[in-house]
């Protein structure tokens, strides 16, 4: 996969047919890149992230506007049930649109030899590690993630006590830690 403009051809291993792909890697990771470092995985959270992620503030939108349809009943109330509505709704596509937002910033890559996490809309953030540094990584499924066949991934390092990134809402989390854990071993045997 390469763009014009690319100082290098990018190789990417074949992925396993569970994991969603995004069309391109951002150049802020390309930029990263070694010339001969070869990504294993390249992806971001399942699309059911956006969802998921805003499912408080979608329930917070409908108590909300149920009450407001409520008080739309009384003399005194300056609503009407299309205030209500328009206000329910307002709500929650600001919230979608936000949360979609935030999924398309995501990107997480597994190269020959480092594993990366990037996201942000604001404020972005990056993280990287080298393969030779992660001592442990953990898969974790919330119940709304199991319930769909995602989960989280986290990655711990050297030195530390606490896992230092994640990869969040994955899609067959078991095959992607599956390839995490390879590619951790095989860099090991160099």
């Amino acid at each position: 996969m390469t763009e014009a403009g690319d100082r290098s051809p990018v190789r990417i291993e074949a992925a396993p047919a569970a994991v969603a792909l995004p069309s391109t890697l951002p150049h802020a990771l390309q930029a990263m890149l070694a010339p001969d470092e070869t990504i294993i995985l390249l992806l971001r959270p399942s699309a059911l992230y956006i969802a998921l992620s805003s499912l408080g503030t979608l329930a917070a939108a409908l108590v909300s506007g149920l009450l407001l349809a409520y008080s739309a009943q009384f003399p005194w109330s300056p609503w009407t049930d299309a205030h209500a509505a328009v206000f329910a709704i307002g709500l929650a596509s600001s919230r979608l649109a936000w949360a979609w937002l935030d999924w398309i910033n995501h990107t997480y890559v597994l190269t020959d030899r480092r594993v990366l996490a990037r996201r942000g809309i604001l404020r972005t953030a990056l993280y990287q590690a080298p393969l030779s540094r992660i001592q442990n990584t953990i898969v974790v499924q919330s119940l709304r993630e199991r319930i769909f066949g995602l989960g989280t991934l986290g990655f711990a390092t050297a030195g530390r006590g606490t896992f230092d990134a994640f990869w969040e809402s994955v899609a067959a989390p078991f095959d992607v830690h599956a390839r995490v854990n390879e590619a951790i071993s095989r860099h090991r045997r160099g």
